[in-house]
């Protein structure tokens, strides 16, 4: 005789198929019969199967020695399905690991790779262990056996052993020619992430193998730490294991476990740092004598005390918590830094942030922007969480905004806007944005002191007569390395012995990242300049190239030097390729001093009409220009010290509004650190 549920098999497939039971993931269908087993209060459940080498099952039993299947409860049991009889046995099951019933639908889960299941089922009734049959076949799940069997008197220890047969063929994503090891790769995987957190509450009472072989989950553990918490005045002692998860658990969030001294689980709930937007997963388990009468239902502002055990108002609690969370923002905080890291190179990748085309000042505000987003997301990693690409290019792009103005400290207000920032936030992220902000100004005054030390080496070298130097060996290569006295943003195309032909394909690598074979049909192709160099400018649309001609410092620049560059100029105007419509191009000619002939000084009187010092000739896109050496460095000069000035100004502002000891010790460090 079978015994009919209420809901028909689609009805029932229906349902579990909404639960994301499926053959794609028939693991997950195994690891209800494995809670099955947990649930009954089993200390041991073993896992019996085997693989064809197609990756098809062909044994899958489950085995546990909980207290099995009462036959005077098989009806409650095996009947209700939207509603699970372990849910009735604890209202707050939620807050219980013991009861994991599905809404009673964990048996039928079979369907998804078997068509028939068997329970052998062995219980103690009075002094007895009774043992009997329960048969479910896939094609009919709204009907069970076994309430007409008659248990029978056996020897056999308490537990349950479910065998399933007649095996399904697994519908897979993929294919490898291992389909056995992956299919199996992936179940065991599956487990792993589905008990370890249950295994390490229980650990060492609650086992789980597999074909013996006791399930090691050690790989998913990134972390691992035992200390104590005392509260002094009341010698409360509280044992604390803390473990760090690599990957998100399947169906267990971030929690706290609190067990008695026998470490018997009495209550669990979310940590604080649970969901937080990140990927620190982590649970906590916490045994205690103070534990077992304490009142978790309890207000944690309430002015009442119990008169039995603790509640969540007390000092001991609170300071209990206070101490958890301590530690865990202390583990997460290195945690939060690695991926910041990750987050910062997919910010990269995306293009949400350049480096490209960027000159060493503006490089130094990409540093601190992203320093200034390692630091939100270590504070506050929520403020990034599960962003549409538009959003990320908004919010990066106003934070640079804000942090490269005189409102710095606006990007608190940004931030509080986003996410609602508790006070201890709001401070860590103020003196954040101080310390970034000095390390900034640390790094750019360096860079000026660098530039300054640069202009006074090449000041000796122009002007001091004795240390003979001569524009191939010396001038040449300092120019090659600082080409940044000529402007900002400047990639150096070609020096030295680079002809025109090789200038053009180290032009089209730099512009356009092209790597193929380069060829020039001019006579003059293998002509070579000093330096030449080339920037995109701000709009991208246009291109700016500069063919720089340096003399010895003791010779005069005359005439034919100037015709040395006008030839360079009408090579490159017959060259198609390096005449585009985006293209400009600028030829200076440098020296110290002009010649007594006076030529090229009445070339400049000849153009000042212009507007333009030093041009000599200007033709359609080509200018030429020719300047004295003296002149450049106090150009240079002048520009790095109104930006050193402004610095200090910066400086002085930051260290006036110093608001604490340790705020002047963290502005110092960094300092430090930068230098």
């Amino acid at each position: 005789m079978s015994n009919e549920v209420k809901i028909t098999t689609p009805g029932i497939i229906s349902t579990l198929k909404r639960s994301k039971f499926n053959e794609n993931r028939f693991y997950r269908s195994i690891a209800q019969y494995i809670w099955n087993g947990f649930d009954a209060q089993a200390t041991r459940v073993d896992i019996i199967y085997d693989f064809s080498s197609s990756g098809i099952l062909k044994k899958l039993i489950v085995k546990d020695n909980g207290y099995g299947i009462n036959h005077n409860e098989l009806l409650s049991k095996f009947q209700p399905i939207f509603v699970s009889e372990k849910a009735g046995e604890d209202k707050n099951s939620k807050h219980n690991s013991i009861f994991h019933g599905k809404n009673g639908i964990g048996r039928f889960t079979f369907f998804t790779f078997a068509n028939n299941a068997t329970w052998t089922t062995t219980y103690k009734d009075n002094a007895l262990n009774l043992k009997y049959n329960i048969d479910i076949s896939a094609n009919r799940l709204e009907s069970f056996s076994g309430l007409e069997a008659t248990p029978n008197v056996t020897d056999d220890s308490v537990g349950t052993t479910v065998e399933f047969t007649n095996f399904k063929r697994l519908k897979r994503k993929t294919k490898n020619k291992d389909s056995a090891k992956s299919v199996e790769s992936e179940m065991v995987d599956y487990l792993k992430k589905e008990f370890c957190w249950y295994l390490e509450l229980n650990k060492p009472n609650v086992k789980l193998s597999l074909n013996g072989i006791e399930l090691d989950y050690s790989s998913l553990i990134k972390d691992k730490e035992d200390f104590k918490v005392v509260h002094t005045p009341s010698n409360k002692i509280f044992n604390v294991r803390y473990v760090q998860w690599l990957h998100f658990l399947e169906d267990e969030y971030s929690k706290y476990y609190y067990l008695n001294q026998n470490n018997k689980e009495i209550y669990k709930e979310h940590t604080t740092l649970n969901n937080k937007g990140d990927r620190f997963y982590h649970s906590l388990y916490i045994s205690s004598q103070y534990f077992e009468d304490f009142n978790f239902h309890s207000n944690e502002n309430s002015k009442q005390k119990n008169m039995v055990g603790g509640c969540r108002s007390d000092d001991i609690f609170k300071y209990l918590m206070k101490e958890l969370n301590r530690f865990l923002r202390n583990k997460r905080k290195p945690f939060l830094r690695e991926y910041a890291q990750k987050l910062i190179a997919e910010f990269e990748e995306e293009g949400i942030i350049s480096k490209k085309n960027k000159d060493d000042f503006e490089l130094i505000q990409v540093e601190d922007l992203e320093e200034v987003i390692q630091e939100l997301y270590t504070t506050q990693p929520s403020i990034f969480h599960k962003l549409k690409k538009e959003q990320k290019q908004v919010l990066i792009g106003l934070l640079n905004l804000v942090l490269n103005s005189d409102e710095r400290e606006n990007v608190l207000e940004i931030m509080d806007q986003i996410v609602n920032l508790d006070s201890d936030e709001r401070k860590e992220l103020g003196n954040i944005l101080k310390i970034t902000n000095m390390s900034k100004i640390i790094k750019t005054m360096n860079l000026v002191k660098d530039r300054f030390e640069i202009l006074a080496i090449l000041s000796e070298i122009l002007f001091d007569r004795e240390l003979k130097a001569n524009e191939v060996n010396h001038l040449q290569k300092i120019v090659e390395d600082h080409t940044w006295i000529f402007g900002e943003k400047y990639s150096l195309v070609a020096a030295a012995e680079d002809n025109f032909e090789k200038a053009l394909k180290n032009h089209l690598k730099i512009l356009r990242d092209y790597d193929g074979e380069v060829h020039i049909s001019h006579p003059d192709k293998y002509k070579q300049v000093d330096i030449f160099i080339c920037r995109q400018e701000k709009n991208h649309n246009s291109i700016h190239n500069l063919i720089i001609e340096l003399k010895h410092p003791q010779k005069l620049l005359n005439e034919a030097c100037l015709s040395q560059v006008k030839k360079y100029m009408r090579t490159i105007m017959a060259i198609d390729r390096f005449n585009a419509d985006t293209y400009s191009w600028d030829f200076l000619l440098i020296g110290n001093k002009f010649d007594s002939l006076g030529y090229i000084k009445g070339e400049i009187e000849n153009n000042k009409g212009k507007g333009e010092r030093g041009l000599v000739h200007s033709q359609d896109k080509f200018n030429i220009y020719v300047r004295k050496w003296s002149d450049i460095l106090n150009e240079c000069d002048l520009r790095h010290q109104f930006l050193q000035d402004r610095l200090e100004i910066e400086k002085s502002k930051l260290i006036e509004n110093l608001e604490s000891p340790d705020e002047a010790v963290e502005l110092a460090k960094n300092s430090a650190m930068v230098n």
